[in-house]
């Protein structure tokens, strides 16, 4: 399981030109799910992006987490963060979990998240055309990945 976490001042997504789901101060999570993911990926990344202490203290130092700081955050489902670019032009989507069990892991890591950070956790449409738009804050952009633990 792979995430991109973006630090935002707010967040949107739109779906059909309407607007679907949107926060304040927290954070935007992509989510992609590859073919060998687990519930042990998804426990495993779910915690760790609630540990990670990327919003400023009173002192202007990235030391508190996303339920320290009362935060929001927003989950977006993103099989091409599993794109694979090594032969030619086109990526290739080879390793992204086929969308039935796929669906079933975000939904899954979506609950787990909310459980454990105490935040509200909005979400897009699991394989809907998005539109999303975002301030990001910093900017401050980490990518996660389970396989790698890191």
């Amino acid at each position: 399981m792979r995430a991109v976490l973006q630090r935002v001042r707010k967040a949107a997504v739109h779906i059909d030109g309407q607007s679907h789901a949107s926060i304040g101060r927290g954070l935007l999570v992509f989510l992609g799910i590859q073919a060998a993911d687990t519930g042990d990926d998804l426990s495993w990344l779910a915690s760790k992006i609630v540990r990670q202490r990327i919003f400023e203290d009173a002192e202007g130092k990235m030391n508190l987490s996303l339920p320290e700081i009362l935060g929001e955050a927003l989950v977006i489902s993103q099989f091409t963060l599993h794109a694979s670019t090594q032969k030619g032009t086109r990526p290739s989507f080879h390793r992204a979990e086929k969308p039935e069990r796929a669906r079933e892991l975000y939904d899954c890591f979506v609950r787990e998240f909310a459980k454990i950070s105490g935040v509200p956790v909005k979400t897009g449409i699991f394989a809907a055309d998005m539109q999303v738009e975002l301030i990001n804050d910093g900017p401050v952009t980490l990518i996660l990945d389970s396989r790698m633990k890191e």
